[in-house]
Parts: structure tokens; sequence; C-alpha cells
């Protein structure tokens, strides 16, 4: 077994490696950028190498600083993580070119399967389902029409070398085929500098659906049933499951079998992941082979009690699998949510900056540790006062939790996001728990569609439905209440001018636009009970108890007998005043008065904010790449003004109306906020 291994990775997975590296008795060296150097990996590895500046291709892409890096500290293994170069046939030569051990599959099974058209083959000769299709490449969009049409419409055209997303179009015609295979070709050989076109039949309500395999280097191959990754947003995953609501015992086993007819075509060693496209008749076909750790593991774990990590690094090790395929276990339900730095309120634009508040609901499961399960855990590669640096993917934790069965999994996962607090940056949380509380998701019945079809305009704060909204106002009411109660119990106040506590309140929920709701609330302390009371609203009572200090920001609690967990944010920049409830994904922010001072705030002007529509906002805080325009400059609406760059996303800005250019405010290369000014027009 190593002694020492190098993590060519950086946040949530290099720190998922270290902790099982640590629970064997393995040293750590990690690897940063000028961007990481205060990073969580950093701190938890037993040694640290720089390897250069921030962006990625000058430092976790630079194969020769991080082969470099494992000789420098005595190295005997590199685990890649997933992402960078871990599908890297070269990378995995050179490694043990170099001597050392490269914990994954050796690099002739990852070019045999990095190549989509050489795949598909090799799936064939497997006889391993594949969709209907050309796998030669196309030579020109004439010729892409004739094939689609022969196959049969819908088609799916994809680059050979495609990936995230790019280079993926649907085409339910002739004329979109034609001008799909185009615009395939030109993004493919902008992305990848591979312009390799093919066609396949695109299947009806698809669900994607992996099989995660384990291989030796003695033959022996398994696989570790399947993870259920359909809801996705533009091709990345959202939530994954294990197992799949929708598959029978028989498709399952029919999938596994093939998956590993597959990997051991290849002779492949370590993790690695069959993917397939599953039809509404579970009917199923290959779609790639990811030969890495997928971001999604943990699920895996969950569901089987194996640590992913810790076999990957045994098989490298040159040992055999400590287990057979009638040994795989399938006990419970796991969920897994990405937790993502962006803003769902505007598009999932990348949200990045300190973390002002980091703060997980409590861990009862840990990474390489799979004797606790039924239970929560956090991966993340980032800390309380942190930062999300705007060069790297926008993956900041997965929350993954394991229940008896698949309700219990939804409902600790609904409680766990409602625990998890997040601030000084946005986070798709709240989008999180409107998924979770869909009916249909609830239900099992979705598809890789499911989020385009039921969010396809987008995300607004309408589209979490809340159960109870009133109990956010009686919540709202019964934290003012304690914290008048405390007031009122300091020593030291003038007779006659104490602090009166009171039982009337009304609660306003403030409108962004002035639409104030006032709400009438009645709150009685419990006698003889510490941080109890019974609050009215609108004739619903809520019995609330909580052991949670005032200051505290995630209040736990029961109300009507049920437990809760929910935040607390005391003022916000606008309004000191104002209490801010979170529950469910559903946020309001509200103040707590008494009568006359409500009577009094309705009567209040509502002060619009400042007009804007003159100048162009940075929509996400980022880099500004390039301003195209000039003071004076005459601008039509839709023309190219600005590109903003975050988290491997360029953000093009484009003008609204006609107009002419007044002032540029920002210069290009500036590191931007968010909604900053950037052009200003007369």
């Amino acid at each position: 077994m190593f002694t020492k291994i190098l993590i060519a990775n950086r946040g949530e997975i290099a720190c998922r490696v270290i902790a099982t590296a640590k629970k064997m008795g393995i040293a750590t060296v990690a690897v940063y950028s000028e961007a990481d150097k205060e990073a969580r990996h950093v701190q938890l590895a037993d040694e640290a190498v720089l390897l250069g500046p921030a962006p990625s291709r000058e430092s976790y892409l630079v194969a020769d600083k991080i082969i470099a890096a494992a000789k420098q500290t005595g190295a005997q293994a590199i685990h890649p993580g997933y992402g960078f170069l871990s599908e890297n046939e070269a990378f995995a030569r050179r490694v043990e070119e170099e001597g050392m051990a490269f914990i994954g599959p050796k690099h002739f099974s990852i070019a045999a399967m990095g190549d989509k058209i050489a795949s598909k083959k090799l799936a064939n000769a497997a006889k391993v389902n594949t969709i209907p299709g050309w796998n030669d490449a196309i030579e020109c969009a004439e010729r892409a029409v004739e094939i689609a049409k022969d196959i049969g419409y819908p088609v799916m055209i994809k680059a050979s070398a495609g990936g995230g997303g790019k280079g993926l179009r649907v085409a339910y015609n002739d004329k979109e085929a034609l001008e799909g295979f185009t615009a395939c070709q030109n993004e493919a050989r902008n992305s990848f500098g591979d312009d390799r076109i093919f066609i396949e039949k695109f299947v009806q309500e698809p669900r994607h659906i992996e099989i995660q395999v384990l291989g030796d280097s003695h033959g022996n191959v398994i696989y570790l049933n399947e993870r259920e990754c359909s809801i996705q947003r533009r091709h990345q995953k959202v939530i994954e499951e294990a197992p799949s609501p929708f598959i029978s015992d028989a498709t399952r086993k029919a999938m596994g079998e093939q998956a590993v007819a597959l990997a051991k075509a290849v002779k492949y060693q370590s993790a690695g992941t069959v993917e397939f496209v599953v039809g509404k008749d579970q009917d199923f076909y290959f779609l790639e082979m990811n030969t890495r750790l997928q971001v999604e593991h943990p699920v895996t774990e969950c569901i089987t009690g194996l640590d992913l990590v810790e076999l990957m690094i045994r098989v490298a090790a040159g040992e055999k699998l400590p287990l057979t395929q009638d040994q795989v276990k399938r006990e419970g339900w796991a969920i897994e949510c990405r937790i993502n730095a962006e803003d769902p309120f505007r598009n999932f634009l990348p949200s990045t900056g300190r973390l002002v508040r980091f703060s997980p609901p409590a861990q009862s499961m840990w990474q390489g540790n799979t004797a606790d399960l039924l239970g929560v855990r956090v991966d993340t590669g980032v800390q309380d006062g942190g930062e999300i640096p705007m060069f790297y993917d926008s993956m900041i934790a997965k929350l993954i939790v394991h229940g008896k069965d698949r309700q219990e999994a939804i409902t600790k996962m609904r409680e766990a996001l409602n625990g998890f607090v997040i601030r000084g940056i946005s986070s798709n949380i709240p989008f999180q728990a409107a998924l979770l509380a869909h009916p249909k998701f609830v239900a099992g019945d979705f598809n890789t569609g499911f989020i385009a079809e039921h969010y396809g305009h987008g995300f607004r704060a309408e589209d979490v439905p809340h159960d109870d909204a009133d109990f956010l106002v009686a919540l709202a009411a019964f934290v003012r209440r304690k914290s008048r109660e405390r007031a009122a119990g300091l020593s030291g106040q003038l007779p006659g001018y104490g602090v009166k506590v009171g039982h009337d309140f009304r609660v306003i929920v403030l409108g962004a636009t002035g639409e104030h709701v006032y709400k009438p609330v009645h709150v009685d302390e419990v006698v003889g009970q510490l941080g109890s009371a019974v609050v009215t609203v609108a004739d619903k009572r809520y019995a609330i108890s909580s052991p949670s200090r005032l200051n505290d920001i995630c209040i736990t609690g029961e109300c009507n007998g049920q437990a809760f967990t929910a935040q607390i944010e005391r003022g916000t920049p606008r309004n000191p005043l104002a209490l801010v409830v979170q529950h469910n994904g559903t946020r309001i922010e509200t103040m707590v008065v008494s009568p006359r001072m409500a009577e009094l705030h309705a009567l209040m002007p509502f002060k619009a904010p400042a007009d804007m529509s003159k100048y162009v906002l940075s929509p996400m805080p980022g880099l500004l790449v390039d301003v195209a325009v000039k003071p004076g400059q005459k601008v039509q609406a839709g023309e190219r003004v600005a590109v903003i760059e975050a988290m491997k996303m360029e953000n093009v800005l484009f003008a609204a109306a006609d107009g002419v250019v007044g002032k540029v405010l920002a210069s290009k290369g500036e590191s931007l906020v968010v909604d900053q000014p950037i052009v200003e027009f007369e």
C-alpha cells in the first residue's frame, strides 16, 4: 500500500480523497493555485505545493507541474479526482511512465472510452445496447439531413468530443437537422478542437440512469447498482439518487451486466460509470462511459456501504476487489443535492465572493466512513469566511442524505436544506427546495426534460410552494416576542418607561414594490415552559417551542408537535428592523410591530428604487473580459456591449434599446460586483 499520494485537484473532491487517505494512514499532498492558497483542501493535506496562477490552464491543467510536485514530495501515486486531468489519457500514461501509480483506469481504457464514436463501436462489439444512429463522422450538413431521415425524427446531433452540453442539438425536422449540424460543428471546433459530428435516435421521455462499475487488475469487474440522474438543467445534473424510482430489478440486472461486459472489453481497472439513456418503456441504450470517479458517487456509497475512494486506491495498489457481485448490497435510499454558487432568481448566473456565513446542517455520516449511515453528509471544499473564486466551477458543496426509503430521504433532504446557512453569496438552495416539493418529483414521475418543462420560464419566488405560508409569519412573531421578553427582563429600566412585551402584534410581510401585507397576530407565552408560545395568525394556532438562542441564524424546534428547522436573519442592508424568515425554500421579509405602528407604516409612501434603465449593469460578479463600445457610439438594441467571465462561463451583455453611449464606467480586466454599472447611455 502507498504511504503518500498526491491529489491533482481542488475543492470538495480533493477534501473527499484526503478523508479516505487519512483513514487508511496514507499521507497526502495537495496542489493549489494562487487563488486557492487559503482553501480547505490545502489546510487538510499533510503537504501542499503551489502550481501557479489562478486560471486552471496555468495551474491544475499543467501536467508537468503536477508530476514535478509529486516527485518533489515523494508521492507514489496520483489521484486525479474528477474534471481537470482525470480523463486525460496522456496524463495517465505519463504518471505511469514516471514510475508512479495513477489512481484511476489505465490510459488505454481512458482512450477507448474517451471518443464517443469509438466507444459506441466498442459497445456494439461487446453486445451492449446502443441507440440506432450513424456512428461515423458525417462530412456535411446535407448528408446529416439524409441520415436523420433514415433514422427517423427526432434525432440527436452530437459532437464526438462533446461534453457539458456543448455540441449537442435535438432536431425534429430537416430544417433543424441542417441548422443543428452546422451549429454543433462550430461549437465543437471552438470548444474541443474536434469538429466530428454523429447522429443518433432521440429517445422519447428519456431518463439518464448510470451504472457504477468497479474493476481490478486481476480481471474482476462488478457493478454497484445504479444512480438516477435525470433531474438536469442544461445537461448539468442537479439532483442524483440511488436507486432509481423507475427501473425494475430485471432492467437493473440487464443494465449492470452490460456495463460489466463493456468494462471487461476495455480491461477496466478502478471505479467508472457507464451512462445509459432509458426510454419510457425501460428500453435502455449506452450513452458513454466516464472513466473516473463521479461527482455523485456518495449516493452509491450510502446504499452499498462501500468507500469508493478506498477501493480505487486499493485497486491502484494491485489489490483484488474485496467482494463479489452477489455481495453487493442495496439498502435504503440516498439523494444528493448539488449546492452551487449561483442565483436561481437571476437565471442561475454565477455568484462569487466571500462566504460571510457558511454553516451546513449537522452531519451524522462522514466521508470515508461507511459504518454510520441513514443520516446526513456534507462534502465541501469551503469553510466559513472562505472565498468562492471566479475561476472554477460553481459547486460549493454536495448535500447527501440516506433514508430507509425514498419518502424518508426526501423529508430528510428538505430539513437538511432548511438548515444549510449560506450568506454573502447566492446559492441554488431555494431551487433545490422547490424541486423536492414538486408533486411529480415526489411521485418519481420525471425525465431529463423535467426542469425545462416546469421551469422553462426561469425560476421565480412564486415557484416555491409553501404548504403553510402563515407558519413563517408565526415564526417571525415568535422570535420578535422572545426578543421583547428578553428586553423587558433587563435591569436598570426607568420606572414607567420599561419595555412592555404585549400580546398583539402586526406582522408586515414586505413586498419588493410596496405591496405590503399586514397580518394581525396574537402571542401567548406558555407558563412554565421556557422558549414556548402559542401564536395565532388569522384563526390558525401555532404552538411553537424552540431551544435555539435569539442570535442563532438557524433555529430548530417543534410547531404543533412537528419538528422544524428554519433560518432567521435580523436586519437587511435596506431595513435594519426587518426579520427575514426562510423555510422550505420560501423566504419572506417582515417587520413585527405594534398595531399602532402598523397603521402608521401603512401611511408611509413607498420609495421606488432608482431608475437604472440608462445603464448596462453586471448581472453577476465576474471578470470584465471585453467592452465592445466607446463613448459617443450609436448602439442598436441587441448589439453586443460587454463580455463578463465567471466560473468557466462567458456571459455576453447586449443593449436593451437603441441609444448613444455616454460613459464607459468599467474597464477591461476589472473585477465586477453584481449590479455594478458598466456603460451609461445618454
